[in-house]
C-alpha cells in the first residue's frame, strides 16, 4: 500500500507543472523582514508538529494578510491529511483551513476590507471573476488552482482548498499565527461584532457545509432525512434540515459520545451501529418507503464489509462504497441522496443499479463557502444555530498535535475543538 501511494506522489510530482498564475496565488513568499512563525505542519503518515516557518507577505494586489484569533480542526479532511491517504502532501506543509482573524495587511487592489477588521476565511479559494465564480459556482474556480494531475484524473480542476495537497492548489493552511488570503475580497466574511471568534469560525466549514447538504439533497418541509455520520457536518446537517421542516432526523453512527450528542443535544433518532449491522433493513422498518432524503457525511474510509476492507488495504480502491451503498438501498423511490463527505479516487462494487432502477437523484462536491455566509449569519443571530454545540474540547495551539491524534482515532471524547490563538 505504501508502494502505491508513493508512486501516485512521484507521479504527480513529476505531472503537475506550475505557472506564473499558482506561483502568484498558491505559493508561499516569506516576508521580507525574514520574520517566522508558528504553524501547525505535515510531518508523515500520523504525524504533524508544531514548527517555525516563514510568515507570509503580500504576493498579489488583492491579497490581505489575517493574523489569526482562533482555529480549529476540521475531524474530516484534516484527518485524511494526518492519515497520509491521500498523496501530494509534503513534510513541512502548513496544514488546516477553519480559521478567523484581523486583517493586519491589504494589496493595493482590495476593495473591502481594511487593517483591523474581523474577518471568518472560507476554505475554498475563489478569484471571483472567472466564469465558474460570475456563477457562483465558487469550489468549480479556474484560476486558483492549475494542477494539471487534477485534469488528467477529473476531466477539470477543483479551485484551491487551504492546507490541503498538491491536487488542490499547494496552499499554506491556516492553523498558523498569519494567513495569506488570496482574493481576500471574495474568500473573507466580516465578522459582525455581535458574532464571537468561538461562533464565527465556524462559518469557515462546518456551518456552511452542513448547509449545503442539505441543498445538495433538497431538503424539503416535511422530509424524513436520514444521515451517516455524526461528525460535526453530520450534526449540523441534521439540525439545518430541522430549520428547514423536515419532519423526522434519523442519525446512524457507532461512536458512543457521538450517538450521546446526537440525541441529547440534537434531539435526533439515533441508530447505533454497535447494535444493529443491517442499517438499512433497520431503516426500512422504521420508515416503510424510505427515507426522502440519505446524506452521506463518512467518507471514503468508512467500510463495513471485508471485501471493501480488503481491496483498500491491497490498493485495488482508495475509496469505499459502503456507505453508498447503504444510502442507495435505504432512500426511498425517487428520493435524493447527497454525498457531503469527502471521496478523491475510485471505488469498486458502486451501486450505480441503484440511481437507475430506484429513480435515484445524486449531488455531491466541496461547499461554496461564500454562497451561505450570510444565512448562516442570521441563524446564529436567532439562535437557531449554535457551534457551541459540537464543542468538546478548547485547546491551546501548542496542543493541536494530540489534539489531532485524540480525532483521528476517536479518542476522550473528542468531536470539535475551539482553539484561541
Amino acid at each position: 500500500m505504501n508502494e502505491i501511494r508513493n508512486t501516485a506522489t512521484n507521479l504527480m510530482d513529476k505531472q503537475l507543472g506550475r505557472n506564473p498564475v499558482s506561483e502568484t496565488y498558491g505559493q508561499p513568499v516569506q516576508d521580507p523582514s525574514g520574520a517566522t512563525m508558528k504553524a501547525v505542519v505535515f510531518d508523515g503518515s500520523r504525524n504533524v508538529k508544531i514548527d517555525e516557518v516563514p510568515k507570509p507577505t503580500i504576493t498579489h494586489p488583492k491579497d490581505v494578510i489575517v493574523k489569526t484569533t482562533a482555529c480549529t480542526i476540521c475531524s474530516g479532511s484534516d484527518s485524511h491529511m494526518f492519515s497520509g491517504e491521500i498523496p501530494g502532501r509534503n513534510k513541512g506543509s502548513v496544514l488546516g483551513h477553519e480559521s478567523c482573524g484581523i486583517v493586519v495587511e491589504r494589496g493595493s487592489e482590495v476593495k473591502d476590507l481594511f487593517v483591523g477588521e474581523r474577518v471568518v476565511i472560507a476554505f475554498d479559494i475563489a478569484c471571483g471573476s472567472c466564469s465558474f465564480c460570475k456563477r457562483r459556482e465558487f469550489t468549480g474556480c479556474d484560476t486558483t488552482n492549475d494542477t494539471k494531475l487534477m485534469d488528467v484524473n477529473y476531466g477539470a480542476h477543483h479551485s484551491a482548498i487551504f492546507g490541503y495537497t498538491k491536487m488542490l492548489g499547494d496552499v499554506p493552511g491556516c492553523q498558523a499565527e498569519y494567513i495569506r488570503v488570496p482574493f481576500g475580497d471574495v474568500n473573507c466574511y466580516k465578522l459582525p461584532e455581535d458574532i464571537p471568534d468561538i461562533k464565527g469560525l465556524y462559518m469557515s466549514d462546518v456551518l456552511c457545509t452542513s448547509l449545503h447538504a442539505c441543498e445538495l439533497g433538497s431538503v424539503q418541509k416535511g422530509n424524513t432525512v436520514a444521515i451517516w455520520g455524526m461528525g460535526p457536518i453530520g450534526l449540523f446537517a441534521g439540525r439545518w434540515a430541522q430549520i428547514l421542516g423536515a419532519k423526522r432526523v434519523i442519525g446512524i453512527e457507532v461512536i458512543p459520545d457521538r450517538i450521546k450528542i446526537a440525541r441529547n443535544r440534537f434531539g435526533f433518532e439515533v441508530i447505533d451501529r454497535n447494535e444493529v449491522k443491517d442499517i438499512p433493513k433497520k431503516i426500512l422498518e422504521l420508515i416503510p418507503d424510505g427515507p426522502d432524503v440519505a446524506i452521506d457525511a463518512t467518507g471514503f474510509r468508512f467500510t463495513t464489509t471485508m471485501l471493501q476492507k480488503i481491496e483498500r488495504a491491497v490498493g485495488l480502491e482508495t475509496d469505499s462504497a459502503d456507505v453508498i451503498f447503504e444510502c442507495f438501498q435505504s432512500v426511498r423511490k425517487y428520493g435524493h441522496v447527497a454525498l457531503i463527505a469527502d471521496y478523491v479516487g475510485t471505488s469498486n462494487q458502486f451501486p450505480v443499479g441503484h440511481i437507475m432502477m430506484k429513480h435515484l437523484t445524486v449531488r455531491s462536491g466541496q461547499c461554496p463557502c461564500q454562497n451561505y455566509f450570510d444565512r448562516v449569519v442570521k441563524a446564529i443571530r436567532s439562535g437557531e444555530i449554535d457551534p457551541e454545540w459540537m464543542i468538546t474540547n478548547k485547546v491551546k495551539f501548542d496542543d493541536l498535535p494530540d489534539a489531532y491524534e485524540k480525532l483521528f482515532y476517536k479518542q476522550d471524547g473528542y468531536l470539535k475543538v475551539f482553539c484561541q490563538m
